[in-house]
C-alpha cells in the first residue's frame, strides 16, 4: 500500500484546542458518495443499476488484504492496529493473530492463509490457531524491503511485490531495487522483474496467459507474458490512474471471469476491460486499499477501505487464483 492515510492538519488541530465532538466528527465524515460511474456502456454489464454499498465492518485503524475463506468469513489485515482479524458477513470480528504491519494476503492451493509481513520483511503462511511460518524473507542472501500484495499463480507458485513502502523505520533497504518475485514450492526465490519504482497490487488473467502489476509510485498498471516455466517477457504499459493529491493510487488488483481488472486507485476501484480500456470507477466514500471476491458464488465483491470493510454484489463472478489453482 502506499503510506498511510493520516488525519488531517484541521482534525489534528482541533484535537489541541478543545473544539467540541460534533465537529471532529464532520472532519472526518467521508466526503464522496458512492456512485457507479461509467466510462464505457459495457460497465453496466458488471453491476445492477440499483446496486447498493453496503458496509460489513468498520472501526479499524487501515484495512488491507482481504481474503474470503468458505467457511463464510474474510480475512482483513489492520496495519494500524497491527492485527489480522476474521470479519463474518454480520460484522462481529475476531483477532486471529497479533502481527506488525500485516498487509497483502491470499490462500495457496491447499487454502492456507499467507500474508505479507512488512515489519518481518516476508512472506509468513499462518495456521487457523494464529500461528506463522516464514516462506521467504531473503533474496541472494539479503532482507527483502517490505513485500506488500500476494498472488498464487496458475502454476501453484506464490508471486508476491517487494517495494520500499512499508520499510520499517529505521532499518536499511538491503536490495538495491523494488522487485517482483516469485517463491516455488520447494521455497526457491527468483526475482521476475525490477523496472518498477514501488510495485504494488498484482493479479493474473484467467487463462493464465498475462501478469499485471501496478506502479504506486508512477500510478500506472504493467502486463507481461507469462511463461509457463514462471517467468515474465514483453513488459509494456496497461493503463494509467492520474489523480489529484490526496484520492489515492493504485494498489490492490482482482479479476473477474472475463478477464476484467478492478485496481484501487483515485477516489475508490477502476475498471479495466483485458485490451486496457477504462469502463468505469466505483466511487466509494473512503478511499481503498485492496478487495477481493467472495461469498458462496463468488460474485461479492469485498473491499477494504481505510477504517471500513464494504461489499458490492456485482453481475459477474470473480476469477480465484487459489480456487483454479486446486
Amino acid at each position: 500500500m502506499p503510506l498511510r492515510r493520516k488525519r488531517d492538519s484541521l482534525l489534528l488541530a482541533a484535537l489541541f484546542v478543545g473544539w467540541p465532538a460534533s465537529l471532529l466528527l464532520q472532519v472526518e465524515k467521508p466526503q464522496r458518495q458512492f456512485e457507479l460511474h461509467a466510462e464505457l456502456p459495457q460497465f453496466s454489464k458488471l453491476f445492477a443499476a440499483d446496486a447498493k454499498l453496503e458496509t460489513v465492518a468498520t472501526g479499524f485503524g487501515f484495512t488491507e488484504g482481504p481474503v474470503w475463506d468458505s467457511k463464510d468469513f474474510l480475512y482483513v489485515s489492520d496495519e494500524e492496529q497491527n492485527k489480522i482479524f476474521r470479519v463474518h458477513r454480520d460484522g462481529s470480528k475476531e483477532e486471529l493473530l497479533s502481527l506488525g504491519d500485516p498487509d497483502g494476503n491470499t490462500l495457496d492451493r491447499q487454502l492456507r492463509l499467507l500474508d505479507c509481513a512488512s515489519v518481518l520483511r516476508a512472506v509468513i503462511r499462518i495456521t487457523p490457531d494464529g500461528k506463522f511460518t516464514v516462506i521467504a524473507d531473503r533474496f541472494e542472501g539479503r532482507r527483502f524491503n517490505s513485500p506488500n500484495d500476494v498472488v498464487l499463480g496458475p502454476d501453484g507458485a506464490i508471486y508476491f511485490t517487494d517495494p520500499t513502502l512499508d520499510l520499517p523505520k529505521g532499518e536499511t533497504q538491503e536490495i538495491p531495487f523494488q522487485g517482483v518475485y516469485r517463491v516455488s514450492e520447494k521455497g526457491e526465490v527468483r526475482l521476475l522483474a525490477k523496472d518498477l519504482s514501488q510495485p504494488n497490487g498484482l493479479a493474473f488473467s484467467p487463462d493464465g496467459k498475462r501478469f499485471y502489476v501496478d506502479d504506486s509510485a508512477r500510478r500506472t498498471i504493467h502486463v507481461y507474458d507469462f511463461i509457463a516455466d514462471g517467468t515474465l517477457a514483453n513488459g509494456r504499459l496497461f493503463g494509467e490512474e492520474p489523480g489529484g493529491k490526496g484520492e489515492g493510487v493504485p494498489d490492490g488488483m482482482k479479476v473477474d471471469e472475463n478477464g476484467n481488472l478492478y485496481v484501487t486507485g483515485p477516489k475508490g476501484i477502476w475498471v479495466w476491460d483485458p485490451q486496457g480500456h477504462h469502463l468505469g470507477t466505483i466511487v466509494l466514500p473512503e478511499q481503498p486499499a485492496n478487495l477481493t471476491w467472495g461469498d458462496a458464488d463468488y460474485r461479492t465483491l469485498y473491499i477494504t477501505a481505510t477504517h471500513s470493510v464494504y461489499r458490492l454484489r456485482a453481475q459477474t463472478r470473480g476469477f480465484v487464483p487459489y480456487l483454479a489453482a486446486r
